[in-house]
Order: structure tokens, then C-alpha cells, then sequence
């Protein structure tokens, strides 16, 4: 059954279209692949779904509802949580206080609530609540015994598991994960690799753009590749790998997402 589909979804920075006019779907309980060379328009599909931007055009159903254009915080109620390319984690605050950022919308998306995180520590009965599942998500990853540390003294493979910590808090229905194997050894790739298979295995839907191949033909079910904004091909992993379309998008790719 599908979870996310988009239809016609295009965004476009003057004469330049970075989407154009994409249909995609990500089916419920399955990860599904967005790949492409750098300048595919892969995090600016991510952003226009997940209301960091807003597309020219077109249409987001989430779980039969469309959500076009909806800020993030109202997103993030629906079930929708992400990561994203570079890591955005508050390195002065501790890993529980990250993850417990992540947990912002339910007080209704207010923009002064890092401000506040100090403050809302001691909120009585409603701290307590998102402290629990703060550490249920910290539990899942194994790393509820570095709940007090500070972000910034982590290891690099442990900041961005961290970061999917803080996206699993949200109870979500579907992850986007931006390039989660950025950076990381083939170790933490490994450790990577079983932590999506876990999420998965807890009925999480995942929306995935990565550079590692082998991890992408690894883990995925299904794969949409971009090229130059336009969907170019999608199908198993059998089948993107050996599209034409596809082999000749890698051989030539240039420029930045």
C-alpha cells in the first residue's frame, strides 16, 4: 500500500528547475532509494516534501492526505521525520537534549523553543512523557548510556545515529534519511545498514538518498533515480542497475545537490 506518493512535483529557482514535474512512491514498510549524481535535485525533492521549501507545483499525498506546502511542524505531526545531509545537531546541548528537540512540534512548532530547552526540562508531568521517549529511541540505538554526554564529544558514526535518534522520537510513520553514510567507515556503514533493517522491521517506511551504492543495492526494496531533476527510471535494484538511462546519468554527472 502506498505511503507517499507525489504527483507532477516540480521546483523551480527561476529559469532553473531543480524537480520537474516528479512522480514518486514510497510504498508502506519498505525503503525505497532516491539516487542520482550530485545535482539530481534528490535533497530539494526532500525539502519540498517535508516543508523546508515549498514546490512551484504539484502534489504530496502522505497516507491519503495531501500535505502540499504545509510548514515542517505540522509535517512532522502527520509522520513524517528526517535527517538530513550535513549533521544539525546542537553540539553544546546533551544527546537526551537533541533528542528531546526533535520533540519541538508537540508543543505546536515554536520557533523560540531551543531557547527554552533548558526550561523545558522541568515541565512536570509532560516532560516526563517526552524524556521516556527520548530514551525509547536512545534504547532502539543502544546508546541510552550516553544520554548525558554532550553532542559534541560523540564520534562522527555515533552523531549520526544521534540524529536518527531524534527522528525516531517522533513515533514517524516514514523517515527520509539524507546521505546517513556520509563520512563513515565501512564499520559504521555496517552498523548503519542493520540499524535500517531494525527501523524497517518496526514498520517504518524509509525514503533514502545515498551515494553508496552498495548500500543502496543492499537495503533497498525499490529505487527512483533523478537526473538533472527529471525521474529518469525506478524498479528494483536488478532493474535501476542496469538501466542505460541510469549508467549513462553516472558516467556524466557533474554538480552540487
Amino acid at each position: 500500500m502506498t505511503l507517499l506518493e507525489t504527483k507532477n512535483l516540480t521546483r523551480a529557482f527561476g529559469g532553473v528547475v531543480a524537480v520537474n514535474n516528479v512522480d514518486f512512491q514510497c510504498e508502506k514498510g519498505e525503503v525505497t532509494g532516491l539516487i542520482g549524481p550530485n545535482g539530481a535535485g534528490k535533497t530539494t525533492f526532500f525539502n519540498d516534501i517535508t516543508g523546508l521549501d515549498k514546490p512551484t507545483c504539484g502534489r504530496v499525498i502522505f497516507d491519503g492526505e495531501d500535505i502540499t506546502g504545509l510548514p515542517p511542524y505540522r509535517i512532522a505531526r502527520k509522520g513524517i521525520a528526517r535527517t538530513f545531509q550535513n549533521i544539525r545537531l546542537f553540539k553544546e546541548l546533551t544527546v537526551i537534549e537533541n533528542v528531546l528537540i526533535g520533540l519541538h512540534f508537540k508543543l505546536g512548532g515554536n520557533p523560540r523553543f531551543v531557547a527554552g530547552m533548558r526550561s523545558f526540562l522541568f515541565m512536570g508531568k509532560e516532560r516526563e512523557e517526552m524524556v521516556e521517549r527520548a530514551y525509547r529511541a536512545l534504547d532502539f540505538l543502544g546508546m541510552s548510556d550516553k544520554a548525558n554526554e554532550l553532542a559534541k564529544n560523540l564520534p562522527y558514526g555515533h552523531q549520526r545515529e544521534l540524529e536518527i535518534a531524534r527522528a525516531l522520537a517522533s513515533d514517524p510513520k516514514l523517515i527520509f534519511l539524507d546521505e546517513p553514510a556520509a563520512g563513515m567507515n565501512p564499520n559504521e556503514t555496517a552498523s548503519l545498514v542493520g540499524l535500517i533493517r531494525r527501523i524497517k522491521d518496526k514498520g517504518i517506511s524509509i525514503v533514502l538518498i545515498e551515494h553508496d551504492m552498495k548500500l543502496v543495492m543492499t537495503i533497498c526494496d525499490s529505487i527512483v533515480v533523478l537526473n538533472y531533476g527529471n525521474k529518469i527510471a525506478s524498479g528494483t535494484p536488478e532493474q535501476v542497475r542496469s538501466n542505460p538511462l541510469v549508467i549513462r546519468a553516472y558516467l556524466g554527472g557533474e554538480g552540487n545537490d
